[in-house]
């Protein structure tokens, strides 16, 4: 049981270090304007699609021994229907469009494709499900330090939501920016509870 929510720990993590390293050197990439999804995409796509995919499938790992080591079912499952929404979201890459990858018109498209629409519910799944997580991590955490990390959590993570969907509506320069600062927060946050749950789970076999 704790290596797995030391799995979805590091899933959770590792997500955050990859898409942040591989943005940072991808050629012709903005991670101020682009989104995280559009690593996906190009000659080095496969890296950001296996970042789904890996840290998806780590997550929904740990979330299946989340429930016992808290006690909250409501909890593991929100965490796995989450890690789930990140590997969709892997197996359906975005378009191209705004520019990325390089040589692709600076506009958005009129009309997406099938994998596109598929890849923008996977996406309001992991942005609309981690706040929810959070929410529930309110009632379920005892450590009254917790819980208000959490709640602090769930707001900014809703409000991040919000400001990115309109700045990506509005193809704001610093869409992408605003994207990740919304990730960091959430992704570190989730990573911290599976790291908890795992302390928990050491100490009751102790």
């Amino acid at each position: 049981m704790t290596a797995l929510l030391w799995l979805g720990a590091l899933g959770s993590w590792l997500f955050v270090v990859t898409f942040t390293l591989d943005g940072w050197t991808r050629p012709g990439y903005r991670p101020v304007r682009h989104p995280v999804s559009a690593l996906a995409l190009g000659p080095r796509g496969w890296v950001q699609g296996a970042n789904f995919l890996v840290c998806g499938l780590a997550i929904t790992a740990g979330a299946v021994a989340l429930g016992g080591a808290l006690g909250s079912v409501p909890l593991a499952a929100a965490i796995a229907l989450f890690g789930l929404a990140l590997v969709a979201s892997g197996v359906f890459p975005m378009d191209p469009m705004r520019g990325y990858p390089p040589g692709t018109p600076d506009t958005t498209p009129e009309a997406v494709s099938t994998r596109h629409r598929l890849h923008d519910w996977a996406g309001a799944l992991v942005f609309g499900l981690l706040p929810i997580c959070a929410l529930i991590a309110v009632f379920v955490l005892p450590d009254a330090g917790w819980k208000w990390y959490s709640a602090v959590t769930a707001t900014a993570l809703g409000a991040g939501f919000v400001a990115f969907s309109q700045a990506w509506e509005h193809d704001h320069p610093r869409s992408g920016l605003v994207q990740r600062a919304t990730i960091v927060v959430g992704w570190v946050w989730l990573g911290l509870v599976f790291a908890y749950a795992a302390g928990q789970a050491a100490g009751s076999a102790a």
